[in-house]
C-alpha cells in the first residue's frame, strides 16, 4: 500500500516589504490601526511572526513605513506664495487635504512620536514662514504646534461627527440639550441652536487657519 507523500517542510514562503506593507495597509483600511499586530500581519502573509521580524522589527517601526509609503504616493508639495504667512496657510491646508482622505494616519499621529520623514518638508515651509514674519525659531516652533494641534484636532472632531452620523441617524444628545435651551438665560445658543448640525457641518478651517495666523504673527508685531 503506497505511502502519502510526507509534507514538505522547511523555511515559511519568502515575503517581501512592499508586500508586508500592502498587507498592512489593507487591514488598517478596512479595520483600524488596533487591529494592526505582528500576529495578525503575518497569518495575513502566510508566514510567520519570527519572520516577519527580519524585515520589521516591531508594530511601532511598522507604522513608520506605513506612514512613508502613504507620503510618498500622497504628500505633495503645492506651489509657495511669496507672503510667508499665506505660505504657512497653504502647506497648512496642503497638510489638511492629504490627510482628511486617510483618517487611521491621524489617529497614529496624534500619538505625537511618528512621523513620515517626508513631512518634514512641511514643518520646515511653516516655520521658516513664522520666522520670515518675525518669530524667533522657538516661537516658529511654538506656532507650528498650534497650527498642528488645530489641524489635527479639526480633522478628528470633524471625523467623528461622520462616522456617528453614518452609523446612526438618531438625534443626538447634544441636539436633544440644544431643543430645549432656555432662550431668557442663554440667548446666543438659543439663536442658533435648530441650525447648530447645519453651522458645525460648515468647512471653516481656513478661516480658523488664517485667524490662528494673524493672531500668533500679530502678537510678535506688538512686542516688537
Amino acid at each position: 500500500m503506497s505511502q502519502p507523500p510526507a509534507q514538505r517542510r522547511g523555511r515559511p514562503p519568502r515575503i517581501s516589504r512592499a508586500e508586508i506593507i500592502e498587507t498592512a495597509r489593507r487591514i488598517v483600511d478596512d479595520e483600524g490601526v488596533d487591529r494592526l499586530t505582528m500576529r495578525r500581519l503575518a497569518k495575513e502573509i502566510g508566514s510567520t511572526p519570527m519572520a516577519l521580524y527580519h524585515h520589521v522589527r516591531d508594530k511601532e517601526r511598522l507604522l513608520v513605513l506605513l506612514l512613508d509609503d502613504y507620503a510618498a504616493r500622497n504628500l505633495h508639495r503645492p506651489d509657495l506664495p511669496d507672503d510667508p504667512r499665506e505660505r504657512v496657510i497653504v502647506v497648512a491646508a496642503a497638510i489638511r487635504r492629504t490627510l482628511a482622505a486617510c483618517p487611521w494616519i491621524v489617529e497614529v499621529l496624534t500619538a505625537d512620536d511618528l512621523m513620515a520623514e517626508a513631512a518634514l518638508w512641511f514643518v520646515e515651509q511653516i516655520m521658516d514662514g513664522f520666522v520670515a514674519s518675525g518669530l524667533t525659531p522657538d516661537e516658529a516652533a511654538h506656532a507650528y504646534r498650534a497650527v498642528w494641534y488645530y489641524t489635527v484636532g479639526e480633522m478628528i472632531v470633524r471625523a467623528a461627527g461622520e462616522r456617528r452620523r453614518a452609523s446612526d441617524d438618531r438625534p443626538t444628545y447634544r441636539e436633544r440639550v440644544f431643543a430645549g435651551v432656555d432662550a431668557a438665560e442663554l440667548p446666543r445658543v438659543a439663536g442658533v441652536a435648530s441650525r447648530w448640525p447645519e453651522l458645525t457641518a460648515e468647512d471653516t478651517y481656513l478661516d480658523g487657519l488664517r485667524a490662528l495666523v494673524d493672531g500668533l504673527t500679530a502678537g510678535r508685531a506688538r512686542r516688537t
